[in-house]
């Protein structure tokens, strides 16, 4: 009987960007808790200490996610027209990648690990707080609000995406009888209510929280 022939067994080769790029991809569908070596090696059917060599533990881990993360946002130069054009640019591109890697983003801007990999981002933000005339500590703040709103903004219209795909019927049509019961002021505008239009509401909300600062910094001086 002749001898099978041996199956060959395909092996990874190993670099820090592939363990990045599926660290990434481990969060983004398992959210941030489910990260860890031991996960990622999973994923790529490695043991953990295979990985070492490139990404030494899980601190090394999240400051790559941090720097991929942060290496897709395309930060605006300098505004001639103004710290407020500037503004709206910096928050539009911080949107932007937070909408494409909201988990990971999320997990970035709350770990110290990854702060020195934002440092670029927030000096441009705090540069356009001294523009508008804001001292002291109130740039920092101002910043810190303005990533909460944006991500906060991220993670609304996911789940309201969510509720209106599992949401039977038309939701107008029972908007509409609100004021029956109780309810006069949200049945007064039934369709711009039930209506999803995660962009406009965005810029809406930014624009007043640009005037907010610019109300500020005219109080300071």
């Amino acid at each position: 009987m002749p001898k099978r022939a041996p199956e060959r067994v395909m092996r990874v080769v190993l670099t820090r960007e592939l363990i990045v790029h599926t660290a990434v991809d481990l969060v983004e569908r398992e959210g941030a808790k489910a990260l860890s070596m031991r996960a990622v090696g999973a994923e790529l059917g490695v043991t953990a200490m295979a990985m070492y060599n490139h990404v030494p533990n899980k601190e090394a881990l999240v400051r790559g996610i941090a720097e991929y993360v942060m290496g897709t946002l395309d930060l605006p130069e300098p505004k001639p027209d103004g710290w407020r054009a500037g503004a709206r640019e910096l928050a539009h591109a911080f949107r932007r990648t937070a909408d494409e890697y909201p988990r990971c983003m999320a997990l970035v801007v709350v770990n110290k690990t990854a702060l020195p990999v934002g440092l670029r981002v927030i000096e441009r933000a705090l540069d356009l707080c001294a523009a508008a005339g804001l001292t002291g500590v109130e740039p920092v703040r101002v910043v810190r609000a303005l990533m909460a709103y944006t991500l906060g903004s991220q993670l609304r219209e996911a789940g309201l995406k969510r509720i209106l795909r599992e949401k039977e019927g038309d939701l107008t049509d029972e908007l509409r009888h609100l004021e029956a019961a109780g309810f006069p002021h949200m049945a007064v505008h039934p369709a711009e209510t039930a209506e999803h239009d995660p962009d406009a509401s965005f810029d809406f909300g930014l624009e007043l929280f640009l005037s907010a600062v610019e109300m500020r910094a005219r109080r300071a001086d």
